[in-house]
């Protein structure tokens, strides 16, 4: 069975879904965990699962990313209690509906938050772990950032949501490329997801929401095995590698950013 290669993961939204189903499947082939979140039962009832199976570590820690004050402190408590991290996983997300056509339905404060979760937190957090993992160097250390299909092609019921994870894909195309061109020997990982059977929906849909979309545990085999190949940086799974472009008119644009990064750099940008 295949396990990733890192010894210890902080998995950040790890109370239900897709952050859940991959943390158990790390504890499961081998890699120690500490899974964070908002709801405390929740992580209570995983480490009560996972956290008596073979010889891994799996704690827990009670955070909501959004508090932004508190990140520096939540970082900083987790590295003194866990020094053998060698990855963080931003798993978090949050999904609303918006319709344009009625401008009075649309709720900006759930736009804020949205676009906080599922974005400018997870930059925050990225500022509070990464100067860590880069002191492990010569080690390599890893950040995976779950974005999804619609990060490539939005889709009309939630648009706030596809901007916020296009917003983070081509953030971590620049990222990633920074610190490649510095040396760094911190990973970034792409997680492309399709539309997924879990919880992320039911807001807006109700019980209907855990329907929609691939099976959770299919999903966590193929993102799995794509997360332990040799050239993992970018995982997209099912139907992102043909129908939402990421094996077509993905692999173009991102050739054209390379052609972009040589233009600058010649020009001593």
């Amino acid at each position: 069975m295949p396990s990733l290669q890192y010894k210890k993961v902080l998995v950040v939204g790890a109370t239900s879904g897709i952050g859940w189903a991959l943390a158990a499947k790390l504890v499961e082939t081998g890699t120690s965990v500490v899974v964070s979140g908002r709801r405390k039962e929740k992580l209570d009832d995983f480490v009560a699962q996972y956290g008596s199976k073979g010889n891994v570590d799996v704690d827990s820690a009670v955070f909501d990313i959004t508090d932004h004050k508190a990140i520096p402190g939540f970082a900083a408590d987790i590295l003194a209690k866990h020094p053998d991290l060698d990855c963080v996983w931003m798993n978090s997300g949050l999904q609303r509906a918006m319709n344009w056509a009625k401008p009075e339905e649309v709720d900006l404060d759930k736009m804020d938050l949205e676009m906080d979760t599922n974005y400018s937190s997870i930059l925050r957090l990225t500022k509070a772990f990464l100067p860590y993992l880069q002191k492990k160097a010569p080690q390599e250390t890893s950040i995976i950032y779950t974005t999804s299909g619609l990060a490539l092609i939005p889709i009309l019921h939630c648009p706030n949501y596809c901007a916020s994870k296009a917003a983070l894909h081509h953030m971590i195309l620049a990222m990633r490329q920074q610190l490649k061109d510095a040396g760094s020997n911190v990973k970034i990982i792409e997680l492309y997801p399709p539309a997924v059977q879990t919880e992320l929906h039911d807001a807006e849909m109700g019980e209907k929401g855990k329907h929609v979309g691939m099976p959770l545990d299919e999903f966590t085999e193929e993102a799995f095995a794509g997360l332990c190949a040799e050239s993992n940086e970018q995982v997209p799974v099912q139907m992102v590698k043909t129908f939402m472009g990421f094996n077509g008119w993905e692999q173009e644009r991102q050739a054209t950013f390379q052609k972009m990064v040589a233009a600058m750099k010649s020009q001593g940008h």
